[in-house]
């Protein structure tokens, strides 16, 4: 395995993680999820990111809640969790901070919950907190929250005066302009970025006329969203490079090319989530990839890809794709 290849390590916020790839939230539970798989290893990931953790406890969504769809998946939990105390008091504890990095992923309906959650998690050893603005799959706080532009640099300014931990904003992709929402949070306090979270999406059943989804609509991950998610990618870094604002890139990571690529298109870590449903020891062959990559082009350190794509110089075409 290459995580013990030194090239592989990197500086996230003040950070050490051993290998650019993160466990996604929602996708590893509290960290525990994939420990009785055989040959599964939090060490193969810099960092895993907690299952979202509300002020309280919250049941979650009605079923159906996930749904298999032409390369991707259709989620909506519903931020199904214990609450904030019994995951600092009863989970943080079993965690070997000494695998990787942890950290949490905040959510609320109001500002003042996703305060409440950020200031409990800082009086703990988590390593980071990522403030979960653009969950799409609950009926309140997160999506408004993400889609605009002005209620992101609240709550991330808000977050900001109640904790010293390393803020990481994730990033809705279901806005208009996702790079403006970027530099307003940047200038609330945002050490990082996740970009980007699922995208809203519906599937049905023609028989019954309804939705598969007990909550009608839910986040779409998957190989399916990974386009948009470069591009989105790639936007976000425009604004975050000259303030050395580092990013983590997610959506659709199945391969060591797809990591790859999202490190060319400006992420500093790249996110797995989905994939780890079907492949659950899937992390030490992307980090294999990477590095062979790296042997490929004789480069000294995975930062060297990050950022480095060359755009074509030709004149784009227009917006339709005609």
């Amino acid at each position: 395995m290459t995580v013990n290849d030194p090239r592989l390590a990197l500086d996230f916020c003040g950070m050490h993680f051993a290998t650019p790839l993160v466990l996604l939230s929602g996708c590893v539970g509290f960290g525990e999820e994939y420990t009785r798989v055989q040959g599964f290893s939090n060490r193969d990931a810099g960092a895993v990111c907690l299952k979202g953790t509300t002020g309280t406890q919250r049941l979650g969504n009605a079923p159906h809640r996930i749904y298999e769809t032409p390369a991707g998946m259709l989620n909506a939990i519903g931020l199904q969790n214990p609450g904030v105390d019994r995951v600092v008091d009863e989970i943080l504890p079993t965690l070997d901070f000494a695998e990787t990095r942890f950290i949490a992923n905040v959510s609320g309906s109001t500002v003042e919950e996703y305060v409440a959650v950020t200031r409990r998690f800082d009086d703990s050893p988590i390593d980071a907190i990522e403030i979960n603005i653009s969950c799409p799959n609950v009926k309140e706080g997160g999506v408004a929250f993400g889609n605009d532009p002005d209620m992101s640099a609240r709550v991330v300014e808000a977050c900001r005066g109640v904790t010293r931990k390393p803020l990481i904003t994730k990033l809705s992709p279901n806005q208009t302009d996702i790079a403006e929402n970027a530099r307003r949070c940047i200038e609330a306090g945002s050490d990082a970025f996740a970009v980007i979270n699922t995208l809203m999406g519906m599937a049905i059943d023609i028989e019954s006329r309804t939705p598969y989804i007990g909550n009608n609509q839910g986040g779409l991950s998957g190989p399916a969203i990974k386009p948009i998610a470069l591009l989105k990618v790639h936007q976000v870094h425009q604004v975050t490079k000259a303030h050395g604002i580092p990013i983590i890139g997610q959506g659709g990571v199945t391969t060591p090319e797809d990591a790859i690529e999202f490190l060319l298109a400006g992420a500093n870590a790249v996110g797995v989530g989905t994939a780890l449903f079907y492949d659950p020891l899937i992390l030490p062959k992307i980090n294999q990839g990477i590095g062979a990559y790296l042997d490929r082009h004789k480069l000294d350190h995975v930062g060297q890809i990050s950022g480095a794509l060359r755009l074509n110089t030709a004149r784009p075409t227009p917006l339709c794709g005609c």
